[in-house]
């Protein structure tokens, strides 16, 4: 008996690839997602329905990194215009503009949210304090090449960067020196850090592999059938699941390594991929320009995800051809019921 089918909802809106996404923590309100795009235009969307709420308009240039606070009061982008930018995620007013050197590619809030962290092309990496954004930022060099993904540690000690110079560094906040330096084989293509602080993820090539983020020692690497550029590890740590140049979203088992199930979606490279914070789903951004929710479990009712039993009259002892349906439906355009706000530079 087949059992019920993955249908992604698909979140439109977006007119070119995007390449990073971000959820916010639970809040009284829900939780939040933010994806940033080669369009020049990061949006914010309900995190378990997609609805389009809002899209920040001020970049002059593709925007690269995009994340939210945990209470999704805060947002922050990075672009090809030179710049990291912070966001009234609530009111929609642009509060800081940070100019850098090169296209700043990621960005990530301190967990107090006072500070933000930025890696560019220019090789840093700084971190700037928001409740003084004239004084000079925290600065850490010793990359070799461009910066692909940059994050705080839990207790916001340290900072992780990834590099095309296919390492992922470790810095002391304190004095600003490195640490540690984990060499890769090729060019990471995400770095992800669990919401307690104990593993970190990163892709290169055709593996997902995870590191002990204290002893920065491997736990263990993961092969897929194609290059991967993206993966995120489930909260629970059972299993995780991935993305790359196939178009297709695969689920592998975190402790066995091997595939559990896989999806085609998209129709273009999958760039970025993250868990929600309670779990149930994952989106995924990819060349194609669309985003995509996933049910973790398929055939559980969540969100805009409805599960419908067949009817089966009395007496009937035949079975349908599957044990249940799911039938999803989702708004396609900007115009959904949630509050639009429309940022203005």
């Amino acid at each position: 008996m087949a059992g019920p089918r993955q249908t992604p909802l698909t979140c439109s809106g977006h007119t070119r690839p995007v390449v990073d996404l971000s959820f916010s923590d639970i809040t009284p309100f829900g939780y939040f997602l933010i994806s940033a795009c080669k369009d020049g235009k990061p949006m914010l969307r309900q995190g378990d329905t997609g609805d389009w709420i809002g899209t920040f308009e001020g970049h002059k240039g593709a925007v690269w990194g995009a994340t939210l606070n945990s209470d999704a009061t805060r947002a922050a982008t990075g672009a090809a215009d030179f710049t990291a930018k912070v966001w009234d995620a609530e009111k929609g007013e642009e509060l800081h503009s940070f100019s850098h050197k090169h296209i700043v590619k990621s960005v990530d809030f301190s967990s107090d949210s006072k500070y933000l962290l930025t890696g560019s092309n220019e090789k840093l990496l700084r971190i700037f304090d928001l409740e003084k954004p004239d004084a000079e930022p925290k600065q850490f060099a010793g990359h070799t090449s461009n910066i692909r993904a940059v994050h705080f540690n839990k207790e916001c000690t340290r900072v992780l960067s990834a590099s095309d110079d296919k390492t992922l560094r470790v810095w002391d906040v304190n004095n600003c020196q490195e640490i540690h330096c984990i060499e890769v084989p090729s060019s990471p293509g995400s770095l992800e850090l669990t919401s307690d602080g104990t593993i970190f993820t990163i892709t290169y090539g055709n593996f997902t592999a995870f590191y002990n983020a204290e002893t920065f020692e491997k736990i263990k690497e993961i092969k897929a059938p194609a290059p991967v550029n993206t993966a995120s590890l489930h909260p629970s740590k059972n299993f995780f699941v991935c993305g790359g140049e196939d178009f297709k979203m695969y689920k592998f088992d975190y402790f066995t390594g091997a595939e559990i199930e896989s999806f085609k979606g998209h129709f273009g490279p999958v760039h970025c991929v993250r868990f929600s914070p309670d779990g149930e789903l994952y989106a995924s951004g990819s060349e194609d320009g669309t985003l995509r929710l996933w049910q973790t479990t398929v055939g559980t009712t969540y969100g805009l995800w409805k599960c419908v039993a067949p009817d089966i009259e009395a007496g009937d002892t035949s079975t349908s051809s599957s044990s249940s349906s799911v039938t999803t439906t989702t708004s396609t355009t900007t115009s959904s019921s949630a509050t639009a706000v429309k940022v203005e530079s």
